[in-house]
């Protein structure tokens, strides 16, 4: 029980520094939560309800996890392969095509939240 209890610690320390690499060295999830954190500010000025602060809190969450996905397997597939390699190019832009699904989606979201209450 023991070692269990220790190998969660270490790997809530693990996520934490991932977390923290992402947010101080990666210019999309920076762009990401910059923009997170002005609709943040918005919720509170337009004072959203409990399902709307949910709903954009979800879609802020999604939009970083996948940029950080995206991240991730850009990394991996620059160290696989460094030199240029359509497949290669195939996988990263399935990727960034994720993250813009994720935006896209979560821009309609921001739209059913914000416009009946800017207009």
């Amino acid at each position: 029980m023991k070692q269990f209890i220790i190998g969660r610690i270490k790997s809530v320390k693990y996520a934490a520094k991932g977390m923290f690499i992402l947010a101080t060295n990666e210019h999309s999830v920076i762009s990401q939560l910059t923009a997170g954190i002005l609709v943040t500010i918005a919720g509170f000025y337009y004072d959203l309800s409990a399902t709307e602060w949910a709903m954009q809190c979800l879609c802020i969450g999604l939009i970083v996890t996948a940029e950080g996905l995206n991240t991730a397997i850009e990394a991996i597939c620059d160290y696989l392969q460094p030199n240029f390699d359509p497949k290669i190019g195939f996988i990263k832009d399935i990727a960034a095509g994720a993250v813009a699904f994720a935006a896209f989606f979560a821009l309609i979201v921001a739209l059913i939240i914000y416009y009946p209450k800017i207009f």
